[in-house]
């Protein structure tokens, strides 16, 4: 699965310029998406000088990207006449999702198991809630 991902709010605190703190399990669950060869593209508003800080940030913690706001590493888009900076990506990952961002345990376990946020909720909300067995008349 070909996964785009958000830097800023997403990966780190939003301190945009600056570079914040890291979102707890933020890089641990990318890198382990990548060790189940998920292709992650860094997807940021960030440019020049502010995304080389932010690819650094992530490499010195041992996280590298597929590629950077673009769909291949390899992809040119001053000799692409339709260049379009829209990704085509099976799932993007960014805080500013409708709802917010879920917590990196929650993101996992919708990409691992291949289900919706809201199913994944609806599961953990079952099993928070346990029905309190039903005693018989006889015992007390």
């Amino acid at each position: 699965m070909t996964i785009a991902v958000d830097f800023d709010g997403t990966i780190v605190e939003h301190r945009y310029p600056e570079i914040g703190r890291e979102i707890p399990f933020a890089v641990e669950t990318l890198k382990k998406l990548q060790e189940e060869h998920h292709l992650l593209i860094l997807w940021s508003v960030r440019e020049g000088r502010l995304l080389d800080e932010a690819i650094e940030w992530c490499k010195a913690r041992g996280l590298e990207f597929y590629a950077t706001n673009k769909d291949f590493p390899e992809e040119d888009e001053s000799k692409n006449k339709h260049y379009s900076r829209k990704l085509k990506a099976d799932m993007f990952i960014d805080d500013r999702n409708v709802g917010g961002l879920p917590d990196w345990g929650t993101i996992y376990k919708i990409i691992r198991e291949k289900k919706t946020l809201q199913q994944v909720l609806m599961e953990d909300m079952q099993d928070d809630y346990e029905q309190p067995k039903r005693k018989k008349w006889w015992q007390f």
